[in-house]
């Protein structure tokens, strides 16, 4: 689609009056109650940094006036400062306010001061009506927007984090485009229910009474009076998450809520630049024919985006961008993936798959001398350590791993790592990832897939606070009464931490409990075990089919992951998929690598045809914030951020829709680290982060024949 021209035409169309012939603007059906407009100056607030500019985001987040009672305006304002840095290195060595942030203009061009973008922003709910869903809908539109060049950004949330999980990648690039920029939370945004208090938060962020609240809030576990007395009883001071807890399986209406926003973007649009007619009824002239729609986002937000153009039967997407996407393809099987002369052994596996496997074999594998500790002491204390080498002797006791020694043990915990499908790239991640990431997304998307209730305890893990013993405590108020802003939707986050409830001795922390069938401090290991047996439907260290009551588990485990997975059939789409070699949350093996072998491989006529092109940037990892953190040692180092090439391959994007440029060929983008001294790494360079090649040398190209996708060394 040229959008030039089609604006043009639009133009020529409203001038002779024809837009009295257009449609009626029809408010979607699946919106629910009221929608919230506010406006915002671009001076004391605005729609990217929330009043904050560039200073206020480079600095702390400021303090609420009332810590136990922060406002709706304080909430959002902190919400955009957890989230837009959350996304990137947001050091200015490592390239915040010289490569991206708010003062970069759309030429990478320091000219905007501090960012601020004035315009109006709109949230609801789309929901069934039962208030069970109340999946938070959002568009922001910038005062730039113009309805002669009219375009829309989709920016779904990244994890599970909430309506503003993507402000400052999809959100940032769209807003200073002069784009109206749709917003999703997915369904699994960051809803808390306290179950000892029975608090949970409003759409606004703010805390309130679960009763009193009604079908208001985010999130309300579907527990009874007595069921809930009952399990506080039993379990005093647990927590429920809407993503682990809702029973909705939210990720499989992913694309859904995606396209959901896009229609609440036209609606809003229309309602606010569409004409009214001679009766009176406000004209809906914004359509698919004269408005750009890229589809985008990171990480669980870029899977739902692909979701989204798979399922988009009306023609809202013109194209789609995303990087590090959780994509997770479907009948993988006959594919091959080849690096270099290297074939890999496993790929494609669903994300519960390699996650549940992750759990059971991170812990021992990153003690090998080959991963390398890259943690402060603040992180990982010497009794994690323990653990680890704990974990380590259990594995090889139950004959899950090889070696008479701890040395042994863990080069082999690795390399079967290595041999499901990570890269050796990111061996030197494994540590801070089962730190900070790999045991809380096994337990959420095992629950999710089951649709099980926080009831289930399932696998006998719950959520909760604990203290520096890892006992379970009450909820501090302060921390909960801010968590709209500060909570990413899974543990560990803002003081709430995953528990073992059949630790010995009684329920711990995670990280400090003791397996029933080992009797030492080993992460919970029996825990672990669990979850990987519900995702394989075969006892973890038997190999032995499950029956009774964990083959029932099971079963809706393995159907649930089922409705999550997609077809690569983008319907010609242009598309472009980025995603770093190194990363070892969502490794590329099983998501961005082979997704898009099966796009090339089973999509339409025009699929194979080459609309859809894959970047992969060598030295990049998932988590650009990590790079920033002071306590993640050799991260800045030995990654470049990511977010780089997300707006480059959204540039790509919008010159090809607008102007025609070819989209650039699948291919390797070979960066060079910064270096240094951990901690003190040089500032990032252009030499760091080469562009995206028109031309690509031969052998950085990324081909793919005869069911087979081939990827330079």
């Amino acid at each position: 689609m040229n959008r030039t021209v089609t604006a043009l035409a639009a133009a020529a169309t409203l001038a002779c009056g024809v837009a009295h012939a257009a449609p009626p603007n029809q408010r979607p059906p699946v919106l629910r109650g009221p929608i919230a407009e506010t406006a915002y100056d671009g001076v004391t607030d605005d729609l990217l940094t929330g009043g904050l500019g560039k200073t206020g985001l480079l600095g702390a987040a400021p303090a609420f006036v009332d810590p136990l009672h922060p406002t709706p305006a304080e909430l959002r304002r902190n919400a955009i400062h957890t989230n837009y840095r959350a996304l990137v290195d947001y050091t200015v060595a490592g390239g915040f306010t010289v490569f991206y942030g708010p003062n970069i203009d759309v030429n990478g061009n320091d000219t905007l001061g501090e960012g601020k973008v004035a315009g109006r922003e709109y949230l609801v709910w789309a929901d069934d009506g039962s208030g069970a869903q109340n999946v938070t809908l959002m568009v922001q539109v910038p005062d730039s927007f113009s309805p002669d060049a009219a375009c829309i950004v989709t920016a779904t949330s990244s994890g599970s984090r909430g309506i503003y999980g993507a402000v400052g990648s999809a959100g940032d690039w769209g807003l200073k485009h002069g784009c109206a920029v749709a917003y999703a939370d997915k369904g699994s945004g960051n809803g808390l229910h306290d179950l000892m208090t029975n608090a949970v938060t409003a759409r606004d962020g703010t805390l309130g009474d679960a009763t009193t609240l009604g079908i208001e809030s985010q999130f309300t576990a579907a527990v009874s009076d007595a069921d809930r007395a009952a399990f506080n009883a039993a379990t005093p001071n647990r927590v429920a998450y809407k993503h682990a807890h809702s029973q909705q399986n939210p990720e499989k209406d992913w694309g859904r809520n995606t396209l959901d926003a896009v229609r609440f973007a036209f609606y809003v649009l229309n309602e606010r630049y569409g004409p009214l007619d001679g009766q009176g009824v406000r004209r809906a002239t914004l359509n698919t024919k004269n408005t750009l729609v890229i589809a985008s986002s990171v990480s669980n937000g870029g899977g739902a985006a692909l979701a989204a153009a798979e399922q988009d039967t009306e023609g809202l997407i013109d194209g789609v961008a995303v990087t590090e996407p959780n994509a997770q393809p479907r009948h993988t099987k006959k594919l091959t993936i080849r690096q270099g002369t290297t074939t890999i052994p496993t790929i494609g596996r669903p994300l519960t798959d390699y996650f549940t496997f992750a759990n059971v074999y991170q812990p021992c594998a990153l003690l090998s001398s080959q991963a390398g500790l890259s943690l402060h002491v603040a992180f990982w204390p010497p009794a994690y350590t323990a653990s680890a080498e704990n974990r380590c002797a259990a594995l090889a006791a139950k004959g899950l791993v090889s070696g008479a020694t701890v040395a042994e043990q863990a080069d082999d915990a690795l390399a079967r790592m290595l041999a499901y499908g990570w890269q050796p790239d990111s061996n030197f991640l494994q540590q801070s990832h089962f730190r900070f990431a790999t045991n809380a997304i096994a337990v959420t998307y095992t629950n999710t897939h089951g649709r099980f209730s926080v009831l289930d305890n399932l696998c006998g893990f719950s959520m909760a606070n604990t203290d520096a013993s890892g006992n379970v405590i009450a909820q501090v108020p302060a921390a909960q009464a801010g968590i709209f802003s500060t909570g990413n939707g899974v543990p560990p986050t803002t003081g709430v931490n995953l528990v073992y409830n059949d630790s010995v001795g009684g329920a711990k922390l995670d990280f400090l409990a003791t397996s029933p069938s080992t009797g030492t401090a080993d992460f919970a290991l029996d825990g672990a075990l669990c979850q990987r047996s519900l995702t394989t439907g075969r006892d973890a260290v038997t190999g032995a089919k499950l029956s009774g009551d964990m083959k029932a588990k099971s079963d809706r485990v393995r159907a649930g992951i089922g409705e999550v997975q997609l077809t690569g059939h983008l319907h010609g789409k242009p598309t472009l998929i980025v995603a770093g070699r190194s990363d070892a949350l969502v490794p590329i093996n099983h998501a961005s690598r082979a997704y898009f072998a099966k796009n090339q491989a089973g999509g339409s006529g025009s699929d194979k045809a080459g609309n859809t092109r894959y970047i992969e940037v060598t030295n990049a990892q998932h988590f650009d914030t990590f790079i920033a953190l002071g306590l993640f040692l050799g991260y800045d180092t030995r990654f470049i951020p990511l977010h780089v090439y997300f707006n480059r391959a959204m540039d790509a994007m919008w010159a090809h829709l607008t102007s025609g440029a070819p989209l650039p060929p699948s291919q390797v983008v070979r960066t060079v680290p910064r270096g240094g001294v951990t901690g003190a790494a040089p500032p990032l360079t252009a030499a760091n982060v080469p562009p995206i090649q028109a031309t690509p040398a031969p052998g950085d190209l990324i081909t793919f024949s005869d069911s087979t996708l081939s990827i330079p060394d």
